[in-house]
């Protein structure tokens, strides 16, 4: 464990908060990425990466203070919204479109991702 732990319910070290936090924020910029060019054609990159450290920030935050995670969800998903809003330029219509697409393709990359994880954990040696 680190010398520095952060004061969660879990009592995680500082290093594992940041290594979760980079790595969904990654996941969340590509997913944001997926979904804003499935539904709006060809985008900036750039962008995407404003857009995934926000829900990610949401969810590492409440996870490590074991806050409800149902408020989370929705606060996630209303300021992904505001983020798709603002940097895309897109009525709210759409902005909900690309949101929902960017929930849809992240719950199944993730799925599909973790799986994988789970599968390559239990192979024999």
């Amino acid at each position: 464990m680190d010398a520095l732990t952060l004061q969660t319910a879990a009592g995680a070290p500082v290093t594992a908060v940041a290594g979760t936090f980079a790595l969904f924020a990654l996941f969340l910029s590509l997913t944001a990425h997926i979904a804003a060019r499935n539904v709006l054609g060809d985008v900036e990159l750039k962008k995407a990466f404003a857009v995934g450290p926000v829900p990610a920030a949401v969810a590492v935050v409440f996870t490590s203070f074991g806050w409800n995670s149902f408020v989370a969800l929705a606060l996630a998903i209303g300021l992904d919204f505001g983020f798709v809003k603002y940097l895309y330029g897109r009525s709210n219509r759409l902005s909900a479109y690309v949101v929902t697409i960017h929930f849809v393709v992240s719950v199944l990359l993730g799925s599909v991702l973790f799986g994988l994880a789970a599968i390559l954990t239990t192979a024999p040696i």
